[in-house]
């Protein structure tokens, strides 16, 4: 079956045109000739099944895989055109998991996400501790400061981590899984802070397995299965029994109650 492409109206902050990827010796790509944008200050989901490329996806678009075809512009340049320490400071990642060797305060974890803006071997300042804080504000954990990492809940510690990563001051926010492992609250809780950073003019980008998930945060949706682009574009074109059947290879029933799309596996 073939998928239709919706295309965004809005500027793209970030462009892929013919990107594929494969890991060195591996005769089966990862992602095969993708083509996509993603408009600025929105939220948008990456949506497929496990083992689909999500994530390798999001590490083409961080810099830190490099496609053996196609051209990646982020905010109108080549992404070669950057240095590491430029795309440090335009996009960061949420990582699906994340072990520490050493035991970190909420603040001091925050304040590794200001690296970008230190020289060598500085030390972070007042600035950097404002900064941090007012991160901390944002994600509802300014009461937590001082706590020890490895004393948050599952819920807390992925806050933690995305306010690190706010802590980069990025104008792009990469996040892997964000809500897997989590508790309806929980989930509902970080959702909804995506939402909130979209507003606020960030660009967010997350992968998921989850479309309800996607149905009820998403301005754009990106569909995969094996490496391939489904179909892209805005989430309420995108979000189709068809296409969503298509992508999970089951049947998918999509239906929309109070403006909201309620999606049901047969």
């Amino acid at each position: 079956m073939t998928l239709q492409f919706v295309e965004c109206s809005e500027q793209p902050i970030l462009a892929l045109a013919g990107v594929s990827f494969s890991y060195d010796g591996a005769a089966v790509q990862v992602l095969r000739d993708l083509t996509l944008s993603i408009p600025g200050a929105s939220v948008t989901a990456i949506l497929g099944p496990n083992g689909c490329g999500k994530s390798t996806l999001l590490h083409v678009m961080l810099g830190l895989l490099r496609p053996r075809q196609g051209d990646i512009v982020i905010a109108g340049r080549p992404l070669a055109a950057y240095s590491r320490r430029q795309l440090s400071r335009l996009l960061g990642l949420v990582p699906q998991d994340e072990h520490l060797s050493f035991e970190f305060s909420v603040l001091d974890y925050v304040l590794l996400g200001r690296a970008p803006h230190l020289r060598p071997l500085e030390l972070p300042g007042v600035c950097d501790r404002q900064a941090a804080l007012a991160v901390l504000q944002t994600v509802g954990l300014n009461d937590a400061v001082a706590r020890s990492i490895a004393s948050l809940s599952s819920g807390e510690r992925q806050l933690a981590t995305i306010a690190r990563a706010l802590a980069q001051q990025p104008r792009i926010l990469l996040l892997d899984e964000p809500t897997s492992h989590l508790d309806l609250a929980n989930r509902r809780r970080i959702l909804q802070l995506l939402r909130n950073l979209a507003r606020q003019g960030v660009t967010v980008i997350y992968t998921t397995h989850d479309p309800s998930a996607a149905a009820t945060t998403a301005d754009n949706v990106i569909l995969m299965r094996q490496g391939q682009l489904l179909a892209s574009g805005a989430a309420a074109a995108v979000l189709t029994s068809e296409h969503l059947s298509a992508t999970y290879q089951v049947p998918v029933q999509v239906y929309e109650v109070q403006g909201t799309p309620i999606i049901h596996v047969a």
